[in-house]
C-alpha cells in the first residue's frame, strides 16, 4: 500500500532502484488517506506506459468508486483540478481502476494479490475468468480478493471485522496451495508496525509500504525482493522527511 504518500514512493525508488533497472510489482491501494494520491497514481501510470514490462500495478480495495469517494481521493481531485475538471479527473481514474489486474503469478509458484483468499475461489483459473471490469461489489469473490486477511486465530473462513471479505486460516492456505501447486502468497492490505509480516512458516507474506501511515501511525514500511527461486528478503525504511508538513497537519487535526 502507498496510500497517496508520494514522497515515500520516491524513497522506494531511491532505496531499491529506478524503473526499468528494477522490476516492480505493486499490490494496490495507491490512493486515499495520504495527501498526494494524484501524484502517486499519475507517476505509476506514466512508468507503466513508458516501461510496460518493468512495472505491474494490481488493483486494491481503494481502487474503486465507493471507497475512493469516501477516503480522500475524490476530494483531492476536486481540490487540485477544480470542481468540474476535478470530478472528470476522478471519473477517469476510477474508470481506469476497473481495468487493473487483480492478481499476478511470480515464477509460477507465488500468488500476489492485494487482500487474500475467497471461499468462492478454489483455483487460479477461477480468478482468471472473473468479471473484473466492474466496481467492487460488497459480496462478490472479486471483492473478497481485495479485502480478506490471514489469521492465526481461526481455521477455515471466518467473518471479518472489516465488514468486507473474510479471515482465512492456515488450513485454507494449505488447501489452496495444494490445488494450485503454489508455495507462497504475497499480499498487502494490513498495516504492519515493522513494515511486513510473515505467517504460516513464511507461506503468507504481508508487505506494507506506507511508513508512518496517515502521517501519524509511527510504523516502518518495507519492500519485498523475490528471486526466481522464491528466495526473499524485506528491506525496511522510514518515512521521508518531506512528509513533515503533512505529519504536523495530522497532529493538529
Amino acid at each position: 500500500d502507498i496510500h497517496g504518500q508520494f514522497y515515500d514512493l520516491l524513497e522506494i525508488f531511491k532505496l531499491v532502484g529506478n524503473v526499468p533497472s528494477k522490476r516492480y510489482l505493486f499490490l494496490g491501494d495507491y490512493v486515499d488517506r495520504g495527501a498526494n494520491s494524484v501524484q502517486v497514481i499519475t507517476l505509476l501510470l506514466c512508468l507503466k506506459i513508458r516501461y510496460p514490462a518493468s512495472i505491474t500495478l494490481l488493483r486494491g480495495n481503494h481502487e474503486c468508486r465507493r471507497i475512493s469517494s469516501a477516503y480522500g481521493f475524490h476530494t483531492e481531485c476536486l481540490s487540485k483540478y477544480g470542481g468540474g475538471l476535478g470530478l472528470d479527473a476522478w471519473k477517469c481514474y476510477t474508470d481506469m481502476f476497473d481495468y487493473l489486474p487483480i492478481a499476478a503469478l511470480i515464477n509460477g509458484k507465488a500468488l500476489a494479490i492485494h487482500g487474500g483468499l475467497s471461499p468462492g475461489i478454489i483455483s487460479l483459473d477461477q480468478i482468471r475468468v472473473l468479471e473484473r471490469f466492474t466496481e467492487l461489489d460488497k459480496s462478490s469473490p472479486l471483492q473478497h480478493l481485495m479485502w480478506s486477511d490471514p489469521t492465526e486465530n481461526h481455521r477455515g473462513f471466518y467473518k471479518s471485522d472489516r465488514g468486507n471479505g473474510f479471515l482465512f486460516g492456515e488450513d485454507i492456505v494449505n488447501f489452496f496451495f495444494k490445488v494450485n501447486e503454489l508455495k507462497m502468497l504475497v499480499r498487502s492490505h494490513q498495516l504492519c508496525k515493522d513494515g511486513y509480516q510473515a505467517q504460516f512458516n513464511n507461506k503468507v507474506l504481508t508487505v506494507w509500504s506506507a511508513p508512518n501511515y496517515c502521517y501519524r501511525m509511527g510504523n516502518k514500511a518495507s519492500v519485498l525482493t523475490i528471486d526466481k527461486d522464491l528466495k526473499h528478503s524485506f528491506t525496511t525504511f522510514e518515512a521521508s522527511s518531506a512528509n513533515a508538513k503533512y505529519a504536523a497537519d495530522a497532529q493538529m487535526s
